[in-house]
C-alpha cells in the first residue's frame, strides 16, 4: 500500500505504508541512533511526535518484551528508509512491522530519510501527516497539519496511581512526568527504595513522606506549559531534600527558579552527543532526546551554575544549585539506547541522599 508523507511546508514524500494504515498528524523529528528503535518508540518523551530514523536499516534485530521503556509506545509514527522484514537476534520475539501494527503506530518506508533530515536541520522541526488516502486534498491536509500542536502529553504519559519498588537502601520519591524504566532500573540496582508518583502529586506529599531524596524524571512537551507542576517543583526546591532531575525535570527546576527555556531548531535526539562535565574537565558521549533548552543568559548566578555544556553547540546540559543538594542534567545518564558514560551521576545522587539521611538522624 502506498503512503504519503505531507510536510507542513507543502513537500510530499511517497513511500510504502508500514504498521498501522491510520492517518496520523505529528511533530516530525529525527533521531541519529543506529539501534534502539523499540526504546525510542516507547520513550514517553516522543508523545505527539513522529520519528525519522536517520540510520537506513531499521528493525533488523526485531523486538522483545524486555526493551520497552514504558507501558506502551508513545510515538505517533516512524519514518524509515528500509524496514527489515524479519529480525535476527537471540532475544527476538517478533518483527518490528508486526509490533507497529499491534500497537497502532503509523509508519512509512522507502522515503529519503537523508533528505528529510536535511529539511529539519535547515528549516527546523515541523509538523507532518502520513496518509494512505491516494486522493487526498492537499490544502485540507495542510490546514490540519499546520493547526496541530503537541499538548497535554505529560497528563497522558504519567502513571494513574502510586507505584512502589521496594529495596533496602535510601528512600527515593520519583515524579513520573513520562519516566523511562531504565531510570528505575539504574536506581533500584543501587539499592534505592523507589516510590513513583503521578506528575501532579503535591510537593507536601513528598516533603512529609519521609523520603531521602527526589528524582524529577524526563517527559514530553513544552516545559513552560506545566505551570502547576512548576509551582510544586519550586516548593521542593525550597525544601532541604536532595534532588536529581533529568531532561524535562531539569527544565522544570530551571523554570521554577526563575530561568527561561526556548524551543530549539531541531533539538538533540540520538546516542552520540558530546557533553563536557566542567568540574571533571572531561567530555562524555551521551544519549539525548529533547527539543527545548534552558537559556544560560536567564540563570541567576546566585541560584545556579552551569555544570555541563554541549560540545557541539555550547548549550546548557547540566546545572548545580548553590547552597542546595540539587543537580540537574539535560541528557539521559540511564541511556537505553546509548552509552552509559554518565551513569556515575546516579552514584553521586545516592551518595548525596545517604549523606542527607545521616545528617537528619
Amino acid at each position: 500500500m502506498k503512503a504519503f508523507l505531507i510536510l507542513e511546508n507543502g513537500q510530499i514524500f511517497v513511500g510504502d505504508s508500514i504498521g498501522s494504515p491510520k492517518e496520523r498528524i505529528f511533530e516530525m523529528v529525527f533521531n541519529t541512533s543506529m539501534v534502539g528503535y523499540q526504546e525510542i518508540l516507547t520513550d514517553p518523551s516522543y508523545a505527539g511526535q513522529g520519528v525519522v530514523m536517520t540510520y537506513p536499516l531499521i528493525g533488523n534485530y526485531g523486538v522483545n518484551e524486555e526493551d520497552n521503556e514504558s507501558r506502551q509506545p508513545w510515538a505517533e509514527a516512524i519514518i524509515v528508509r528500509h524496514l527489515a522484514p524479519r529480525g535476527s537476534n537471540f532475544r527476538c520475539q517478533g518483527t518490528l512491522n508486526d509490533y507497529l501494527k499491534t500497537n497502532d503506530i503509523t509508519g512509512i518506508q522507502h522515503v529519503d530519510t537523508r533528505a528529510l533530515t536535511r529539511i529539519i536541520r535547515d528549516h527546523g522541526v515541523m509538523n507532518a501527516m502520513i496518509t494512505t488516502e491516494p486522493y487526498f486534498n492537499l490544502q485540507e491536509c495542510l490546514d490540519q497539519v499546520r493547526a496541530y500542536r503537541v499538548k497535554g502529553t505529560v497528563e497522558r504519559c504519567t502513571i494513574p496511581e502510586v507505584q512502589h519498588f521496594p529495596a533496602d537502601g535510601v528512600k527515593l520519591a520519583m515524579y513520573d512526568f513520562g519516566q523511562k524504566r531504565s531510570m528505575i532500573r539504574e536506581l533500584h540496582k543501587r539499592g534505592c527504595d523507589i516510590t513513583l508518583f503521578p506528575a501532579h502529586t503535591s510537593a507536601e506529599t513528598i516533603i512529609n513522606g519521609g523520603f531521602d531524596g527526589v528524582m524529577l524524571s524526563n517527559g514530553p512537551g513544552d516545559p513552560a506549559d506545566c505551570k502547576e507542576i512548576i509551582a510544586e517543583v519550586k516548593k521542593l526546591y525550597d525544601s532541604d531534600l536532595p534532588i536529581f532531575a533529568i531532561c524535562l525535570g531539569h527544565q522544570l527546576m530551571a523554570l521554577a527558579t526563575g530561568a527561561r527555556t526556548r524551543k530549539m531548531g531541531f533539538g538533540h535526539r540520538g546516542g552520540n552527543h558530546p557533553v563536557k562535565d566542567l568540574a571533571k574537565g572531561r567530555c562524555f558521549i551521551t544519549s539525548q532526546n529533547h527539543g527545548y533548552v534552558v537559556l544560560e543568559s536567564t540563570l541567576d548566578p546566585e541560584v545556579a551554575e552551569v555544570s555541563h555544556v554541549n560540545v557541539n553547540d555550547g548549550s546548557v546540559e547540566g546545572l548545580r544549585y548553590k547552597g542546595k543538594n540539587i543537580f540537574t542534567v539535560q541528557f539521559h545518564p540511564e541511556a537505553c539506547p546509548g552509552p552509559v558514560d554518565t551513569s556515575y551521576l546516579f552514584d553521586e545522587f545516592i551518595s548525596m541522599m545517604e549523606a542527607h539521611k545521616k545528617g537528619a538522624c
